[in-house]
């Protein structure tokens, strides 16, 4: 019986991308085509894709919108900027500089380049001052 989102070869073409093996290489091993690698993998992607939509919802549930995030500010002003708006609507944000930056980088690697945003961050807070990126 399948559990999670992920069948176990979308997981084994997962694992084998994370150690640095080639679509051709994976190929190889599970003996398959490049192809088909490429497909089990863009669907495993996609369907993290859609969890990850999915949870972002769930979790704001309970949250407001606090503010945008544009690309191009720097890493180390996105903290003061959220404090200041989080003080602005009455809540305190629950964490120190190091732990909102830690925090944001795990959620949304995908958005950060180097101590840069790429992409708009949504940010949410809830009444405890929990953040939530989307």
């Amino acid at each position: 019986m399948k559990e999670g989102l992920l069948t176990d070869r979308q997981k084994e073409v997962l694992r084998y991308r994370k150690q640095g093996l080639t679509q051709q290489q994976i190929a190889d091993i599970i003996n398959t085509s490049k192809a088909n690698v490429c497909t089990i993998e863009k669907s495993a992607t996609e369907n993290i894709r859609r969890a990850r939509e999915t949870l972002e919802f769930l979790y704001t549930l309970d949250a407001t919108h606090l503010c945008t995030i544009e690309p191009g500010m720097d890493v180390l002003d996105v903290a003061p900027f959220i404090y200041q708006e989080a003080e602005r609507i009455g809540i305190k944000v629950k964490y120190d500089t190091i732990s909102l930056i830690n925090k944001m980088r795990e959620a949304i690697p995908e958005r950060l380049r180097a101590r840069h945003i790429r992409d708009c961050i949504e940010v949410y807070i809830n009444e405890e001052g929990d953040l939530y990126f989307g």
